[in-house]
């Protein structure tokens, strides 16, 4: 049985839909994640335990696992979900001599200062940017022009992104970003970037995500997707993704371009890629270049279906991939899709929701799913990391599936009430 090793952190919607793709594939999933390692097997999964602060370590920790094993009994191949691991993932595979991308690359891409000047230094368009440490006293001022944007350096998912217009504005985006950087939560991962924040000038535009795969450092482009509510602050959270993408062809090809030099760029060559960016008069803005997939459950927005017809999901195609199998015959299915990432609209502790099966009945839409969890403490943006839930559409245009999502979104009622916090 063909295995595939798989680096998480020990929360993530993705790992789930890995498994049930290799259950249907008939491969063997071996997990390693951030997990206590002092405790026998937690979660009953057989996970490597790892320290994403510690990559020397978790190195030795993964390749010990296999030492000694039979060569069926070690991995063909290495996937990252999320973009903690995607550090270890690169290191990892150079030391198990497997595909992967070079680490250096992969640390780069991560990490928004270094990528920002690597794509700066070598021409591409880019916001005009500066560092300013966590530990320096605030101020208020800088030398860019606003409005600008507060920037984490290692986080994700628009967490702690806060634009800023002006003196005012910036000194408190700065000190609401430090102090997210020294939550627990955070502190935790131990991580060096988190001791700078990026402050760039802000880029007005439509934003695109772009997913594929590299091969040996070719680019393959499964889709584009559309944003189609505006990102213009003072928080950026992503709600609406919608392919095919409405942008002149023109557009979609200027797009493609400069994610594929942003890579060479980078040094990236072999995995999963999601890229973001920013398109106006002035051309294309990369924002971002992960070598990872899309994150949360959005991969269900994407069917794939191969010349002979079989249908298979975005998992699927990169656990293939993964195991050196060629996917270039997978291209994404004709009818347009798209999901909403349903966000959380205040602080609160969330007590339910109504009018999920409503809202499943509009036309067009596949499944509403709500992830949040009874009398759990709903964060939002720019402190949060999650959303209550996605919404799955699938029509003839792409206007059809923003319409049906938005439709359904209306129809949910969630029930959240003030969070009391007791100070001692």
């Amino acid at each position: 049985m063909k295995r595939v090793l798989l680096l998480a952190t020990t929360t993530g919607y993705q790992i789930r839909s890995f498994g049930e793709a290799a259950e249907r594939l008939g491969v063997r999933l071996v997990f390693a994640s951030d997990r206590c390692d002092r405790l026998e097997d937690p979660w009953w999964d057989g996970a490597i335990p790892v320290k994403y602060h510690d990559i020397s370590l978790s190195i030795d920790a993964v390749v010990a696992s296999f030492r000694g094993r039979a060569p069926d009994e070690r991995p063909d191949g290495v996937i990252a979900v999320g973009d903690r691991p995607t550090v270890l993932a690169a290191h990892v595979s150079a030391a198990m001599g497997l595909p992967g991308n070079p680490p250096v690359a992969t640390e780069t891409s991560r990490n928004k200062l270094a990528s920002r000047r690597a794509l700066a230094a070598a021409g591409l368009l880019t916001p005009r940017f500066e560092v300013v440490s966590v530990s320096e006293s605030l101020s208020p001022h800088t030398s860019l022009s606003y409005p600008v944007v507060v920037k984490p350096l290692a986080l994700s998912g628009s967490q702690g992104v806060i634009r800023a217009d002006d003196d005012e504005s910036l000194a408190y985006a700065m000190d609401r970003v430090r102090r997210l950087l020294r939550t627990t939560d955070i502190a935790i991962e131990r991580e060096n970037a988190h001791e700078s924040v990026l402050v760039e000038t802000f880029i007005p535009g439509r934003e695109y995500a772009v997913e594929g795969v590299l091969t040996r450092g070719v680019f393959q482009v499964f889709t584009i997707f559309d944003k189609p509510d505006p990102l213009d602050g003072p928080f950026f959270e992503e709600t609406i993704y919608v392919t095919p993408s409405r942008a002149s062809a023109e557009t979609q090809r200027a797009i493609v371009d400069a994610i594929a030099s942003a890579i060479r760029i980078l040094g990236l060559c072999h995995g999963p890629v999601h890229a973001e960016c920013r398109v106006n008069d002035q051309g294309i803005y990369v924002l971002e270049v992960a070598a990872r997939p899309i994150g949360g459950l959005c991969s269900k927005a994407i069917q794939f279906s191969a010349v002979d017809g079989s249908l298979a999901t975005l998992e699927e195609v990169l656990l293939r991939h993964a195991l050196g199998e060629s996917v270039e015959s997978y291209r994404r299915t004709n009818r347009a899709s798209g999901v909403m990432m349903i966000p959380i609209p205040r602080r609160g502790v969330y007590r339910g929701v109504s009018g999920v099966e409503n809202a499943r009945r509009i036309a067009g839409i596949d499944d509403v799913i709500i992830t949040a969890k009874p009398d759990s403490t709903l964060v939002p943006l720019p402190e949060g990391r999650s959303y209550l839930g996605f919404i799955f559409a699938a029509a003839d245009t792409p206007a059809s599936v923003e319409e049906a999502l938005r439709r359904a979104h209306d129809r949910l009622d969630f029930s959240i009430d003030r969070d009391v916090t007791i100070i001692q």
